[in-house]
């Protein structure tokens, strides 16, 4: 597939949940899981006060998938309307390296169903978005996070100094990392 053949947006699913477009008419979701203090901890995002903060990173989503830059799905339970988190990729070019993100409500936490969507975003950016690399940039701190790249057998890199200027500061972040050939010799996460 590659970024020059990615013209529909691709829905996939796991056995409970689903990774969906994530449309204008999930502006109510992204501001309940934006607008809590707890999922923007470690995110370069102030909490999300109004649908209109929704709707702007809605459109960035949309025009970054459009340019063939990005894909951003929302995750979403089987036979429920509505998304729970987002999972994607904030960049990637083929035969090169992606950066992945992942977010997910507070009340969904620990239930596993970060590591279902990760294995099956991983799976399509190794093999229909042909990548070679997936980074993970987490702030110190994330031990979730961490936890999650390291169970799919991403390597801590090194700790990038100064790495994020946001909110009028800047942050290190650690650099974390899953190349195609180690992926596929340890698929069976």
């Amino acid at each position: 597939m590659g970024e020059s053949t990615l013209q529909d947006f691709p829905q996939l699913e796991t056995e409970r949940l689903q990774l969906i477009h994530i449309s204008n008419g999930h502006q109510e979701d992204l501001l309940k899981l934006f607008g809590d203090d707890r999922v923007v901890r470690f995110y370069n995002l102030k909490p999300f006060k109004t649908t209109e903060d929704s709707k702007r990173l809605i459109q960035y989503f949309e025009s970054r998938f459009l340019e063939k830059k990005a894909v951003r799905w929302g995750i979403g339970l089987k036979n429920q309307k509505g998304i729970i988190g987002t999972i994607g990729y904030n960049n990637f070019s083929k035969n090169h390296r992606a950066n992945i993100g992942f977010d997910l409500q507070p009340a969904f936490w620990g239930k596993g169903i970060m590591k279902e969507v990760l294995a099956k975003v991983l799976d399509f950016g190794f093999h229909e978005l042909e990548i070679n690399r997936v980074e993970g940039e987490v702030m110190k701190g994330n031990i979730q996070s961490m936890k999650l790249l390291e169970r799919f057998s991403f390597k801590k890199e090194g700790l990038l100094k100064d790495w994020m200027y946001w909110n009028e500061r800047h942050f290190d972040m650690w650099m974390y990392a899953l190349i195609k050939k180690e992926y596929m010799t340890n698929s069976a996460v």
